[in-house]
């Protein structure tokens, strides 16, 4: 049924990335000179602004029949003042006395089993190569933690690419040559390389002839804050909101009734299930993506793929995928419904086809409508389920060779077997619907790959591509005119550093503008077990929304296999909508191998964990501010976010600035305007804490020289917080 509206847009593959500037730089001996360094250059190219399209967002159709059947389970309920883990205490303990035994791979491109730090070049190359300093480029790109570093590499690398455009070589000399420099280099295995050229090169090479930006530009719009805000006259835009006031806020949400009805939710995100993983293959290959017979034979038994998955560059093995699904079926059969946050393919992104993919999706989709018959699932689109990964061209670049409707009208036919006839348009035409799942209650699916700095279609036109957030605020406005509440689903957070910052802005905006209506979202993308958190732009102590980020159902890497369950207020007249609980469940990966039998458990329940009344935005942000202030609480969180591995690194101060930094932002690229309190905190502990063990050394020191019986003269007696003090100043 349709009716017309009520008033007239992880990791593994930032290996590529850093890949391509490489093979990009490796160029300069080719140029002659260095014009590309500068940044008042701007090459000479014809740019024409894509045809605009006729799509009316008010003649769509629109769901507005309830889509969920309420099922009754009389012996179902939820505490939420206790963990419930007490059974799983025996596998936790097993975890912490493994810990320690567990070492960890380093994330880089390239490796050398004897170097310090994990990267190895020939020694022609090293010295050439330290100009750049490409080794730190490499870290930042893979951990999506940028600074100046990759700015000037990113500068260097896409004005060569311009330079060697304008001095008319073909698209198959610089595809080859990307692919030869990149093989010379050992930057990678010769395969990569060529399928990295072969796969990226073209679309790459297609785009950059075809914008007017300079280095500057290009690399402020990919990279964001850690390159400057460049000013990009092509890329500054915004959304229009219909001229109706805003609802008052309230000055915090109601808590949700207790032993009121409620929804059971299963979130599953990043499966990325490997159909060539390969028990007792090479876990430890030098390539994006390991545990495959091509990936050759394990140089030590410790280095062979475990049976049900590995903490190193691996994906998910099928037997751990049905064993997973299998598990849930049993222990949670009272599910309501499911959110399938995306990312379905593997990570050999430099081997992929199209025809491929699509044969993942299907074997997936396959694998949920046996395991859960007849209950609903509201899917979302990943970066990796397009062939090449990160490419997904708006509507406008219809050629038949380069069009993303292979994808998208494969998706329509995969998702309907869950959602109604209505989302047909607008799931063909940008992977993004509108389900109404209850009377009152929405959920709201968006392609967040139009957001994703990765995809380097938006250089051509990054303008609310797909019109999918003009759409979003139509379909938002509707429902608070309907007195509707709405659950957002995506792939990508829209505050992480792989969202364009003009498209997670205006994304902002919407959160702040309907609040009212907006209840909770939920992504997946980074594979942690995290949250976000939105606030009004106007007044930052006022936190109006938000994001919880949900574990990845593969180990990679370093990684435990987890998902989440929500609790969400139910159907009843005081209804919220709002999450009342979540429990994170995980697979103890290290152990499943050993024993030869995977055991999946509660991790932990959030309410319980850390000592929260509700999950109301206003409950999180306490939370945050709880873990700026209480290292203890701040360790228990690092450790669920983890998912409790056993190969996590230790966390300094750095590490938790970024961390707690990223609950905070829910806008990309942004990090001033939102983490300096949280930074400056946390450094004045760090610098307490260093100033008690300065003194504590030097009263133990005072304490055994007394002892011993050696005389004190006056000019020793000195107070330690003057020498702390000078020191400082000095």
């Amino acid at each position: 049924m349709t009716q017309q509206p009520p008033w007239p847009s992880p990791r593994g593959n930032c290996r590529l990335i850093a890949l391509m500037t490489v093979a990009a730089l490796t160029l300069l001996p080719e140029a002659g000179a260095l014009p590309f360094l500068f940044p008042r250059f701007r090459p000479q190219i014809n740019w024409t602004q894509p045809p605009l399209e006729r799509w009316v967002i008010e003649e769509q159709p629109r769901s507005i029949e309830p889509h969920l059947d309420l099922v009754s389970h009389p012996n179902r309920t939820h505490s939420a003042a206790t963990s419930g883990d007490g059974s799983d205490a025996e596998f936790l303990q097993r975890l912490v006395n493994i810990r320690h035994n567990q070492t960890s791979t380093s994330r880089m491109l390239w490796y050398d089993v004897g170097s310090g730090d994990g990267l190895v070049y020939p020694p022609f190359v090293d010295k050439a190569l330290k100009l750049l300093n490409l080794k730190q480029v490499a870290f930042e790109i893979e951990n999506s933690v940028m600074s100046k570093v990759t700015c000037t590499a990113c500068r260097a690398g896409s004005g060569m690419l311009q330079h060697q455009i304008q001095s008319g070589k073909t698209d198959a000399e610089l595809i080859r040559m990307i692919s030869d420099y990149c093989t010379n280099l050992n930057i990678q295995s010769a395969r990569v390389c060529q399928g990295v050229a072969q796969l990226f090169g073209s679309e790459l090479i297609y785009v950059i002839k075809r914008v007017n930006l300079s280095p500057d530009e290009l690399c402020s719009f990919i990279i964001g804050d850690g390159c400057g805000d460049v000013y990009n006259p092509y890329h500054e835009w915004e959304v229009i909101f219909p001229p109706v006031p805003k609802p008052p806020r309230l000055a915090d949400l109601p808590i949700p009734m207790e032993a009121a009805p409620f929804f059971k939710v299963l979130h599953i995100s990043d499966t990325h299930y490997d159909p060539h993983y390969a028990e007792g293959s090479n876990a430890d290959c030098n390539e994006p993506l390991c545990c495959r017979l091509s990936s050759g034979r394990p140089a030590t038994p410790n280095a062979a793929a475990g049976k049900w998955g590995d903490y190193r560059k691996c994906d998910t093995p099928k037997r751990t995928v049905d064993h997973m699904l299998a598990h849930i079926a049993e222990t949670h059969k009272d599910i309501d419904y499911i959110l399938w946050t995306g990312d379905l393919p593997p990570h050999d992104v430099w081997n992929q086809t199209k025809e491929e993919n699509l044969a993942i999706i299907k074997e997936t989709v396959k694998q949920m409508v046996e395991k859960f018959p007849g209950i609903p699932i509201f899917p979302a689109l990943g970066n990796h389920e397009s062939a090449p990964v990160n490419s997904f061209p708006p509507p406008y670049v219809n050629q038949v060779d380069i069009s993303i409707s292979w994808l998208y009208d494969e998706l329509d036919v995969q998702w309907r077997r869950w959602l109604p006839q209505s989302v047909t348009h607008t799931v063909r035409r940008g992977a993004f619907y509108s389900v109404l799942v209850r009377p009152g209650f929405r959920i709201i699916s968006l392609n967040m790959n139009y957001c994703n700095n990765k995809n380097w279609w938006l250089l051509l036109n990054s303008t609310d591509p797909a019109t999918e957030l003009q759409w979003f605020i139509y379909e938002l406005q509707s429902a608070e005119f309907s007195n509707e509440k709405v659950h957002v689903i995506g792939h990508i957070p829209p505050g992480h550093s792989d969202c364009l910052k003009v498209w997670s802005r205006n994304f902002y905006k919407i959160i702040s503008r309907y609040e009212s209506t907006i209840t909770a979202q939920f992504y997946g993308h980074t594979h942690y077990d995290e949250f976000e958190m939105f606030y009004d732009p106007h007044d930052l102590n006022h936190p109006n929304s938000i994001a919880y980020i949900g574990p990845s159902v593969s180990p990679y890497y370093d990684l435990n296999p987890g998902y989440r369950v929500y609790y969400v207020d139910g159907d009843h007249d005081s209804t919220t909508r709002l999450v009342i609980d979540h429990e994170s469940w995980i697979m103890n990966l290290k152990e499943a191998n050993l024993y030869g039998y995977p055991i999946w458990y509660k991790l932990y329940t959030a309410r319980a964990a850390y000592n929260m009344k509700a999950l109301r935005p206003s409950d999180w942000n306490n939370l945050i501010n709880e873990l700026t202030n209480n290292q203890e609480l701040f360790e228990l969180y690092y450790k669920y976010y983890w998912k409790n591995s056993p190969a996590r690194p230790t966390c300094d101060a750095e590490c938790k600035k970024r961390l707690i930094c990223d609950c905070k932002s829910g806008r990309s690229h942004d990090r001033k305007h939102f983490c300096s309190d949280v930074e400056s905190k946390i450094d004045e502990e760090s610098s307490k804490s260093w100033k008690s063990w300065f003194y504590r050394g030097l009263t133990n020191s005072e304490e055994q020289r007394t002892a011993s019986g050696e005389e004190q003269t006056t000019t020793e007696l000195w107070s330690p917080i003057d020498v702390v003090v000078v020191n400082i100043g000095g």
